[in-house]
């Protein structure tokens, strides 16, 4: 019987591909532990299971399906596993977290233990807020975990666990729910922040289950969305280190810096946090301890306001207290890092639209950081967060032709050993585009990169063609698996689809990240434009056939390119900013001068010089327009605007508002309407395709 024929990939079959995340290894190195995220064609949301993966062998659920679990550790001996879900069931239940009944706090992720050997997960606590993050100490007891707190902004009082329950319950049954505030940083992203609700790392003793609070009284935020990865434990257990704000209201700047805390001795008070670098005023981040214990590395920026401004790492001696910048003469940032041994870290760090690991040997670069730089071992792909257990660094690995799966990452061989094939059995039904790499000439002469996806079997010729456009706009689409704006979609829709890495992408050195500050309009839309002219003269795109579409600041770029050209034939806006002057109204203002070229108060009219609404008489080209109503970072207003421009000038456009929605389109719902109005409205103005049809 013939094998059935390769289908295209679809929104439905997009989501119906299990999400693989970060793997958790065992202290020895030898497995790992994997959280696979699967989505119902019905449900609103995912479920997520924990697993056992191991090279050469098949991979083993450990928690049950169809309930989330998440934020996996595994104990020093390898025998227990620590992970975090929510209990469920109905409110109301007892206090006591030892107690197997009804947990009072059952919407919450709480802490469960596992023994591997055999037997069921035990809840250890029962939180008002839940628990964010957890870590192991190195005695096997106790964990460190980060348990949310809330507390009322404007009074005295320290946030604490009762003053937290008394405080919901209270502001449930409030008539009035004003939000207040006096401070600069008053958003983000999605949540208001006027709710005093943080997050403090505490001793939890997996026995008794007895909670100390190591940081109280603290009321900085710890991260303001994945509070995570901050947090680690010295391999002695006598010290935690991890990233808070260290900005004092109003948060003008908006700063982070790397702060620890000594782990207390039974029956002494919890000694107050320390900034770990206050001589520096940057932002500081991710700190990683050596195994011996000598080195606390962390990263630094050097620019406040600038967001993309590179990533240095510093080593700290923490006997003596002697610090030095390691990678202050390396023309890249370092995105993660961790030791592999007492002497040497391997980073992870944007190149080129891909993601490499590099490694650095300490004493070396200690000595003289000016000549010993990172030295690349493995570039993908892509690689996800990296762990190192027993000098065996773990990561998710994954291209633009193959979803993310867990490897494990040799990187002195510079091999890759999958650990995982969650995505194949469904992948393998799949017909994905061919993927070519091109370089061409961009703005004033530049190099620049881009992807160009063709649908499976395209015949020879021109096709209609849709430019992606990343965000950021120091973000980079690279060599990865894209869940948002999957390429495969718009191919097997018929179309080429162009992927540009523009003047300001990352991963392409210091200097190109930061030439289009104060010109976001410049080069960016040059690049596009140049890319469109190398597909037409490469008799890849079909002229009259071809259309823009972009988000965030892709959401920008088609916008101001809307205003200063009519060669295409339509436009997907998702989340763009179209006015700088009342995109003030975002969750983060500062560095505003820098990005966007000036002030509403001074230089009015270099903050206007790459202004997309400025020129709106020469909007022609139709336009989608697509927002949702919970994005902090570019408020709904933005996308209101340039609709309501387009219809009072009477050009084709259409308006879909997502009101349960942030930045991103994220409930699959949604994003199945997503794919169907981005795919509708490129269907109506390209036209059939050269393949016959539309999906």
């Amino acid at each position: 019987m013939p094998a059935p024929s390769p289908i295209p990939l679809t929104p439905d079959l997009l989501w119906a591909l299990p999400r693989v995340g970060a793997p958790e290894p065992a202290p020895d190195g030898s497995w790992a532990v994997v959280p696979v995220t699967t989505i119902r064609p019905d449900a609103a949301e995912g479920s997520t299971r924990l697993w056992r993966v191991a090279e050469g062998e098949e991979p083993r659920p450990l928690t049950a399906e169809g309930v989330s679990a998440s934020g996996a550790a595994v104990d020093p001996t390898g025998r227990r596993l620590a992970f975090l879900r929510k209990p469920g069931g109905a409110k109301g239940g007892p206090t006591n977290p030892a107690n197997p009944g009804a947990p009072r706090f059952p919407d919450q992720p709480q802490v469960y233990l596992l023994p591997l050997d055999g037997g069921e997960a035990r809840r250890l606590t029962d939180l008002p807020l839940g628990v964010a993050a957890l870590r192991w100490l190195p005695d096997g007891r106790r964990l460190v975990i980060l348990a949310g707190l809330q507390f009322e902004p404007l009074a005295p009082d320290a946030p604490t666990l009762d003053g937290t329950a008394a405080l919901l319950e209270a502001r449930e049954k409030a008539p009035v729910k004003a939000m207040v505030t006096e401070d600069r940083v008053y958003r983000y992203w999605d949540r208001w922040l006027t709710d005093g609700k943080l997050h403090h790392p505490m001793l939890l003793d997996t026995a008794s289950g007895e909670l100390t609070d190591l940081c109280p009284g603290m009321r900085r935020w710890l991260g303001m969305m994945d509070v995570a990865d901050s947090l680690v434990v010295s391999p002695d257990g006598r010290e935690i280190a991890f990233n808070a704000c260290r900005s004092e209201p109003p948060y003008s700047p908006l700063i982070f810096g790397v702060y620890t805390v000594a782990i207390p001795e039974p029956g002494q008070a919890p000694a107050p946090p320390q900034l770990v670098d206050p001589q520096h005023e940057g932002p500081a981040s991710r700190a990683a301890y050596s195994p011996d214990g000598r080195w606390l590395v962390y990263g630094i920026q050097r620019q406040i306001g600038f967001y993309a401004d590179r990533v240095r790492l510093v080593a700290l001696e923490r006997t003596t207290g002697e610090r030095r910048v390691l990678t202050e003469a390396w023309d890249a940032s370092a995105d993660d890092w961790a030791f592999l041994d007492a002497s040497n870290l391997v980073i992870a760090a944007e190149a080129e639209g891909r993601k490499a690991l590099y490694t650095l040997d300490l004493a070396e670069a200690w000595d003289n950081p000016s000549v010993h730089a990172p030295r690349e071992r493995l570039r993908g792909g892509w690689y996800g967060r990296i762990t190192v257990a027993a000098g065996r660094v773990f990561a998710t690995a994954e291209s633009l032709v193959l979803p993310p799966e867990a490897a494990r990452l040799d990187v002195v061989a510079g091999t890759v050993t999958p650990l995982s094939r969650f995505t194949a059995p469904l992948l393998e039904t799949l017909s994905l585009a061919a993927v070519a790499e091109q370089r061409i000439s961009g703005a004033e002469g530049h190099d620049v990169q881009m992807f160009v996806l063709s649908p499976p079997d395209a015949p020879p010729g021109p096709l209609p063609l849709v430019h992606l456009v990343h965000g950021g706009p120091h973000g980079v689409f690279g060599d990865q698996w894209h869940w948002r704006w999957n390429p495969h979609v718009f191919t097997a829709a018929g179309y080429r689809v162009a992927m540009v890495n523009f003047h300001g992408s990352t991963g392409f050195g210091e200097a190109f990240t930061r030439s289009i500050l104060g010109r976001w309009g410049d080069q960016p839309a040059a690049d596009i434009l140049a890319a469109t002219d190398a597909l037409m003269a490469q008799g890849l795109a079909d002229p009259q056939r071809m259309a823009l579409a972009g988000g965030s600041y892709g959401g920008y770029l088609v916008s101001w390119l809307a205003g200063c050209t009519d060669r295409f034939k339509a436009i997907v806006n998702h989340a763009g900013v179209c006015d700088f002057q009342t995109q003030f109204a975002s969750d983060v203002t500062q560095g505003r001068r820098l990005s966007m070229g000036g002030e509403l108060w001074d230089d009015l009219a270099g903050l206007d010089r790459y202004n997309p609404i400025r020129q709106a008489a020469g909007f022609k080209t139709p336009m989608l327009v697509i927002h949702g109503v919970k994005d902090y970072r570019v408020p709904y207003n933005q996308g209101l605007t340039i609709y309501n421009v387009y219809q009072a000038l009477g050009l084709p456009s259409r308006l879909v508002v997502y009101p349960d929605e942030n930045h991103w389109i994220l409930k699959p719902h949604n994003s199945r309407h997503w794919y169907g109005e981005v795919l509708g409205w490129l269907a109506r103005w390209l036209g059939p395709s050269a393949q016959g049809g539309f999906s």
